[in-house]
């Protein structure tokens, strides 16, 4: 359905001309005449329903709707928004004199520089340093520093910081002076956008009452963002083939998603699966990936904040990479160039101290372990 939408010139227009057309004399609709006033009043008050009619039928279909309203749209079908993921890293807690023990309680508070991004301690119990007695980490006498860590208080992207960048406490502990992230931190992603939600919603309906590949990767897709998969048909792990047999690799751009992942999507699949069929969930084959690589810079580079660059662009290339995708030479040295304009050559490059692409296996997932630039 099309609407004949006017604008507020073309409402008056209108209205003066079928009400001329309905007179037997001439009326004075000039500016400022009463006549005109009453027309421009009325259509005023047109363009105000014409725009409630437009809001309305914007709302009564998913592919017009956003926000709140598509959610409600899409809660009529059972489906909801994925949410947004809060980033997760480590930082590094020192001290200047470690002559006393000291103790990094669960939830104490770090912040970024400028005070815009809190991260909260969270408990680890594989940590040689957590004690679940004390509820936090146990800091020696004697150690200087201790890696704990930490999750983004504000879930997405947001919580994506930059090396180096969370160095304040938030509030005191006794016998520790300093805080920072080595790394930088990584998997915050906000919630699912207006355009990925209808997507979904389409794979969603496309799928219902089918035990076929889309229906299971539909099943996957619903269950949070940032999740990639492999679906190899008649195909058991040890990669020999059995008639209706089939594996599912996960990967939620970790390299190496928790067990509990594993047993969300085995039970997503499990709805879904074609009856008589067998299937298994696991984890990716996680390849490390070392780039090193020199490059030229003109005048106008400093060679510490390029290399910085190059380094980010290259890393949030190679840990996006899907399964199986193969990490080609070439296109890190395009990276390196695009990364800033004060490039001027690439040389040295090479992975894992070899020149040439990295193949990995169908169930491999390739990670930047380090990128070192110079």
């Amino acid at each position: 359905m099309t609407l004949n939408l006017q604008n507020f010139a073309t409402l008056v227009q209108n209205a003066a001309a079928a009400v001329q057309g309905a007179a037997t004399a001439l009326l004075d609709l000039s500016v400022g005449s009463v006549l005109r006033a009453v027309l421009e009043a009325s259509s005023s008050v047109a363009l105000w329903l014409q725009w409630l009619i437009v809001q309305v039928l914007a709302m009564t279909r998913a592919s017009t709707s956003t926000g709140s309203d598509l959610d409600s749209w899409m809660a009529d079908y059972g489906l909801a928004r994925l949410p947004a993921i809060a980033a997760q890293g480590a930082v590094t807690f020192s001290r200047f004199t470690p002559g006393n023990a000291a103790l990094i309680p669960a939830g104490a508070v770090v912040r970024t520089a400028d005070g815009t991004q809190s991260f909260i301690v969270i408990a680890l119990p594989t940590n040689p340093a957590w004690s679940a007695a004390l509820s936090g980490y146990q800091v020696a006498a004697g150690v200087a520093a201790i890696s704990v860590p930490v999750v983004a208080e504000t879930a997405g992207s947001i919580g994506n910081v930059q090396p180096n960048t969370v160095t304040l406490l938030a509030s005191a502990i006794p016998g520790i002076d300093q805080v920072t992230n080595p790394l930088a931190f990584t998997g915050g992603t906000n919630a699912e956008s207006d355009a990925a939600f209808r997507a979904r919603f389409v794979n969603y309906i496309n799928s219902r009452s089918l035990a076929t590949p889309l229906a299971i990767g539909n099943a996957i897709a619903g269950i949070q963002q940032g999740l990639t998969y492999l679906l190899q048909e008649n195909t058991t792990p040890a990669g020999t083939t059995e008639m209706g047999f089939f594996t599912v690799t996960i990967d939620d751009g970790s390299g190496n998603p928790p067990a509990s992942l594993l047993a969300t999507v085995s039970s997503a699949i499990e709805a879904v699966r074609p009856i008589g069929s067998s299937f298994a969930v696991l984890p990716p084959q996680l390849i490390e990936a070392a780039i090193t690589l020199s490059v030229s810079l003109s005048s106008a580079g400093q060679m510490a904040t390029v290399s910085a660059e190059i380094a980010t662009a290259i890393e949030s290339f190679v840990d996006t990479l899907p399964i199986g995708a193969t990490l080609p030479l070439s296109r890190l040295a395009q990276l390196a160039y695009d990364a800033d304009p004060t490039v001027i050559n690439v040389t040295a490059l090479s992975i894992n101290g070899n020149a040439s692409d990295l193949v990995p296996s169908i169930r491999g997932v390739i990670k930047a372990a380090s990128v070192v630039v110079a």
